[in-house]
């Protein structure tokens, strides 16, 4: 059912534990508020549109006091959308229809979502077809190019995608072993291999042994440090290494 109301009493299983299995958003309301008026039906007609795959939950505010604190509700209409038991997303107050529907759509995948998930080559062209700008697609798709060896369209593929720590990593990695950069392909064969961090080393230890292919060795070691995130020890560590190696 793509509408249903929610109390204190279920709250828990029907937007909490459901949200797991599809999103709920959930419109803050109370019957004298003229907005959430305004606003419910738009709310209804989008979630009916999507033939189930969210879920509208309704609260009282009014009835359920406690509660409408708790997730701190100030003013309403309030709408918050639930997904894997947590919020993701949220709007106070009447919106034109448009910036709802926009905020529905946001909530679910889209079609190059499914197609970059699927991960063939003809899903990932198409991807890209749709979304021009989905680096994720780009750099899917550069590491099949690469693996059966046409780097030269690897390349291509992944021009516009500057500014992705991943793109900009596998571009580079593509120019470091078409130059054969000293030692580049151990590092590469470290990482390949499930060793990032010997990977790592390698390629810092590699910048005094192929200076002019340093920046190209930077956007390598950045790219693997930014899977380890901002604060692991061994990412802090490297980047301080990576600096004193650069300059």
């Amino acid at each position: 059912m793509a509408v249903i109301d929610v109390s204190e009493q279920d709250f828990q299983q029907q937007v909490i534990e459901a949200s797991k299995e599809r999103p709920v958003v959930v419109d803050y309301w109370a019957e004298w508020c003229g907005p959430c008026r305004a606003l419910g039906p738009i709310l209804e007609r989008e979630a009916a549109e999507r033939d189930g795959a969210v879920t509208l939950a309704k609260l009282d505010t009014d009835a359920n006091q406690r509660l409408a604190a708790e997730h701190g509700i100030q003013g309403i209409p309030a709408v918050k959308a639930f997904r894997d038991g947590k919020v993701v997303a949220e709007f106070v107050g009447a919106q034109p229809p448009a910036q709802v529907k926009a905020f529905f759509d946001s909530l679910l995948p889209s079609e190059a979502d499914g197609l970059v998930a699927a991960g063939d080559e003809d899903s990932l062209r198409r991807a890209i077809e749709l979304e021009p700008a989905r680096a994720d697609a780009k750099v899917a798709l550069a590491i099949l190019l690469r693996r059966r060896g046409d780097v030269g369209e690897a390349l291509v593929t992944l021009e516009n995608a500057e500014g992705d720590f991943a793109a900009d990593g596998l571009a580079a990695r593509i120019r470091l072993e078409r130059a054969e950069a000293p030692g580049t392909l151990e590092a590469f064969a470290l990482l390949d291999g499930g060793d990032p961090q010997g990977a790592v080393d390698g390629l810092i230890e590699a910048i005094g042994q192929a200076p002019d292919h340093k920046d190209d060795l930077r956007r390598v070691v950045v790219a693997i440090l930014d899977a380890f995130g901002v604060d692991h020890p061994f990412a802090r560590d490297a980047r301080r290494r990576l600096a004193g190696a650069l300059y």
